[in-house]
């Protein structure tokens, strides 16, 4: 299966699928999907704007917004996690993940799903030390400061998503804390020289997620946020330390859209960028033993393959394609391609119904489970999943089974772009609460809000169906 891989969008939408649309007629093959990594910014008008947090010269509409009324289908399935210049509204409607228009879908604030069998994992946001054990506790209208607290990186997504078995795909918008130090780090510092000081401070990057990829394993890592390419590898070997160990957590320096161009680099075309291979998988042989031998250990990638891409712009190496290997059964080299089988990740849905009661929406976030504790609750989870979510005949609990895409907002109009807009209740984010029998406390209808600053001083618009 062909994955292309995306930096930072920043909206450019139209000209990230005119790419695929050259490589493929370029190289005679077919992409099977789209992942971004942060920094979609899903605007759907203008007031969704407000809502972002950029300087005003970087507040545009961009091409989104076609995507989400209909003017444009999106011509490749889309994955995307969140960056930290996002329509945060927008994003929290579908705090569970969701469709944000057609054939774009996002992982939410957190998430797991399989395409074409193959499980791909993400975190959305950046990490703020001083936000980072708190729970979701902004609400609209947005103030200084919760306009940029909503996407930091919470530890309930962290913990949730370091439950998950394996993965073989992860997505970030920040990169792993003392990732540079496992790829070619004079080279990094001959294009951003300016990361020096973080670097020897120990807060470039993420420390939680350096944790996930140590935990996790996953056979690709792809991130963005820093607007430059670079590659590493960190090998898995057992009781291997980092090759620097972070230092104390402190506030890493956040990279301004405006601040990061004046040391780039400009980097060769993306004009055929370099198709990738997973690392090879140990194969048991299938000899017949006199004495049945136990059976193996889980197969787990012995590194980790990190890759950061640019943001879309020309010149700016801002999208690669991989090759990623498929269960054969998936067929995906059918005669014409058939679009890739989309499913919800059902270990990702236990540990989501497990976790739920300790989801805050306020700043005081209860203490968590212990990791044996939040184990067992997530394999009773993962049994109640089995027994009670609705699949297809193969087993699979495809997407579009659960999940359509329903417009909740109006696209651009002459509405107030000086203010923000309403809250909405989101029908995707009913739907997913109601598969895992959970409370909706993102969104719920107001009639269910008493009281509650949740709810916007008018109800909703009725939402417009537009296709899944």
């Amino acid at each position: 299966m062909k994955i292309a891989v995306e930096g930072c969008c920043h909206g450019e939408l139209d000209a990230i699928y005119s790419q695929i649309e050259q490589l493929e007629r370029r190289n005679n093959y077919t992409v099977d999907a789209l992942l971004i990594c942060g920094d979609f910014q899903a605007v759907r008008n203008w007031q969704d704007l407000q809502c972002m947090s950029v300087p005003n010269k970087y507040k545009q509409i961009q091409h989104f917004y076609k995507y989400y009324t209909g003017e444009k289908v999106a011509p490749k399935l889309t994955i995307i996690i969140g960056g930290n210049h996002e329509a945060s509204n927008y994003m929290w409607e579908l705090y569970h993940g969701g469709w944000l228009a057609p054939n774009i879908y996002y992982l939410g604030a957190a998430g797991s799903v399989l395409v074409n069998g193959v499980r791909i994992a993400g975190a959305s946001g950046i990490f703020k030390p001083h936000d980072f054990r708190l729970g979701h506790y902004e609400t609209l209208p947005y103030d200084r400061t919760s306009i940029r607290s909503i996407y930091h990186i919470r530890e309930y997504a962290v913990r949730k998503l370091s439950l998950l078995s394996s993965n073989q795909i992860f997505l970030s918008h920040d990169w792993p804390n003392t990732i540079e130090q496992h790829g070619n780090l004079q080279r990094l510092l001959s294009k951003k020289s300016f990361f020096k000081d973080d670097i020897d401070k120990g807060v470039l990057g993420s420390p939680p997620l350096m944790g996930l990829l140590r935990t996790l394993k996953p056979q690709w890592w792809f991130a963005a946020h820093m607007h430059t390419r670079f590659e590493a590898t960190v090998l898995h070997h057992a009781c291997q330390p980092d090759l620097q160990p972070p230092k104390p957590i402190q506030n890493p320096d956040e990279i301004d859209i405006e601040d990061d161009d004046a040391a780039e680099e400009v980097p060769v075309s993306m004009t055929t960028p370099a198709s990738k291979q997973n690392p090879d998988e140990i194969i048991l042989d299938d000899e017949e033993e006199v004495v049945e031998a136990p059976p193996p250990p889980p197969v787990v990638a012995s590194e980790t393959k990190f890759l950061a891409l640019d943001k879309c712009l020309p010149g700016r190496q801002f999208l690669e394609v991989v090759d990623i290997p498929t269960d054969a059964s998936y067929n995906i080299d059918s005669k014409p391609p058939s679009p890739p089988i989309f499913e919800y990740d059902p270990e990702w849905l236990a540990i989501t119904r497990a976790f739920h009661p300790w989801l805050s929406t306020t700043k005081h976030q209860p203490a968590f489970p212990d990791e044996a504790e939040a184990r067992a609750l997530v394999a009773k989870e993962l049994e109640w999943v089995k027994a009670n979510v609705k699949t297809n005949e193969r087993g699979q609990i495809l997407v579009s089974d659960h999940q359509s895409f329903v417009m909740t907002a109006p696209g651009p109009a002459k509405e107030d772009r000086s203010k923000q807009p309403p809250w909405y209740t989101n029908p995707q984010t009913e739907a997913f609460c109601r598969m895992l029998d959970i409370p909706n406390k993102i969104n719920p209808p107001p009639t269910t809000l008493t009281g509650s600053s949740h709810a916007s001083s008018a109800p909703p618009p009725a939402p417009l169906n537009v296709g899944a």
